[in-house]
């Protein structure tokens, strides 16, 4: 996936690989993983994410992410809260 250079996105970090981007993008359609993570991990504000998003889902596809996450952000955010810190993050080892 690559975002086109006339995107203006702001980055508080340096700009993003392929890899990185793909994890942004995984990172925000879960749903226990909040705008906060996102920026502890990759440095892009809430507003950068879903510039992001909008240039990498189909419209229809980023309508429906965002009417979720404004939907369900307060829910979510509490529920996010009981979460342990690994499930969060992601940052956690299969045991198997």
């Amino acid at each position: 996936m690559v975002i086109p250079k006339k995107t203006a996105i702001k980055w508080t970090v340096s700009p993003l690989d392929e890899v990185d981007v793909s994890g942004v993008i995984e990172m925000a359609l879960s749903d226990h993983i909040s705008f906060e993570t996102i920026k502890s991990v990759y440095g892009l504000t809430p507003d950068a994410v879903k510039q992001l998003m909008r240039k990498a889902l189909k419209p229809g596809s980023y309508r429906a992410w965002r009417k979720r996450v404004s939907t369900f952000g307060a829910q979510r955010a509490r529920y996010k809260s009981a979460l342990p810190l690994a499930v969060r993050t992601g940052d956690w080892e299969d045991s198997g």
